[in-house]
């Protein structure tokens, strides 16, 4: 019988560069064609907006400093749980954004069969400013998988009727997409090592605009019939709940991770684009703190998308394994904010935790 443990956490890529350049995201979101000219004026927006930012800005770098301080923070308690629990694979649902996957292939899901992912992290355009570890644009950094237990799993999967696309290499990107190479980097943010096996899970959060936006924040309106979409909450839901019902009963000792934040300012009509649904967020943190997450199976795409919570899906698999787990969560961490394009939340949930009462939940918000 297997073992397992679940976290939760962001892959945000504004932690891999120093504050002054994570403060720009609201800067940078101001400048965007997109937004109406009337809605450019950030003293405009919301009052904890108007507070996080400051005048003209003045206390964004201050806040993005504080931002980083909640996150890594309970990044570096998630590390901690998961070289205690000494897992034999760490298995992460994350997304691509027009990176390994493109007009030739969209699957809704895709689980990765190798033994190493070599990394380039510096390289991608995502690498906009020097990174806060300093190292070099041609830094090589390789992650060892679990091929075998990505088989294993893979194989029980389809011989439970769940139709799961798999792949021995990289398509379009090589090595690893940033929702899970950030993932890698957080874990290991203080650079100690981390060895755990990293096995990718795919999900297609971003559905219909995938093509569409190509990884940007360009929405095109090319065409009558909307693009396919992302798979169901329902769907995400039943393949997380498939996949640690597998695990349980396997040789394996497996941890299962969420990584995305939810709301995403540039996915954020309804706000101009320019602060994430904070209130919707808010609702799926009280779903989340009282065990209540089933409620997450029951949404639709087009809450979510009206929301801009698409990468929530990868969330929505990790609740589904909760739920077929009995697993309650623990939140170390629900940073909220209207300037840095989404919040972040951070939890634990394992049987040992549970039962010995450990974690401490703890929570800030910008308004």
């Amino acid at each position: 019988m297997g073992d397992i443990l679940c976290i939760g956490g962001s892959h945000h890529p504004g932690f891999s560069y120093p504050d002054e350049n994570f403060a720009d995201i609201l800067r940078n979101h101001l400048k965007s064609p997109r937004i109406p000219a009337e809605a450019k004026d950030p003293d405009a927006g919301p009052a904890a907006m108007v507070r996080e930012f400051g005048r003209e800005g003045e206390n964004a770098t201050a806040q993005a400093k504080l931002h980083r301080e909640h996150v890594i923070n309970a990044y570096r308690q998630m590390r901690q749980a998961v070289l205690d629990f000494k897992p034999d694979f760490l298995l992460v649902w994350g997304d691509d954004q027009y990176e390994n996957f493109r007009e030739d292939l969209i699957p809704p899901f895709c689980t990765f069969i190798m033994d190493e992912f070599v990394n380039k992290p510096w390289e991608s355009n995502y690498s906009r400013a020097t990174n806060i570890w300093n190292e070099p644009k041609d830094t090589v950094r390789v992650s060892k998988s679990q091929p075998e237990a990505a088989k294993y799993l893979i194989r029980r999967l389809l011989e439970e009727g769940i139709p799961i696309p798999y792949s021995y290499k990289g398509h379009h990107h090589q090595g690893l997409a940033h929702a899970f190479l950030n993932t890698v980097n957080y874990l290991d943010y203080d650079r100690k090592g981390f060895n755990v096996p990293f096995v990718p899970f795919h999900v297609n959060c971003y559905g219909s605009s995938v093509v569409r936006n190509r990884g940007g924040d360009t929405l095109s309106t090319a065409g009558n019939e909307p693009d396919p979409p992302a798979p169901s909450p329902r769907v995400c839901y039943d393949v997380g709940a498939a996949v640690a019902r597998i695990l349980r009963d396997s040789p394996y000792r497996a941890v299962l991770m969420g990584s995305s934040s939810w709301s995403h300012a540039f996915l954020t009509k309804k706000h101009n684009f320019l602060w994430p649904d904070v209130e919707a967020d808010r609702a799926r943190y009280e779903d989340l703190k009282s065990g209540d997450f089933r409620h997450w199976r029951d949404l639709n795409l087009a809450q979510i998308e009206e929301s801009g919570q698409h990468e929530l899906l990868n969330w929505v698999c990790l609740a589904g394994a909760m739920d077929e787990l009995g697993l309650k969560p623990t939140v170390i961490d629900y940073s909220e904010t209207y300037i840095f394009n989404s919040s972040k939340c951070a939890i634990i949930a394992g049987p040992a935790l549970a039962k010995s009462g450990k974690g401490k939940a703890a929570a800030v918000s910008a308004g």
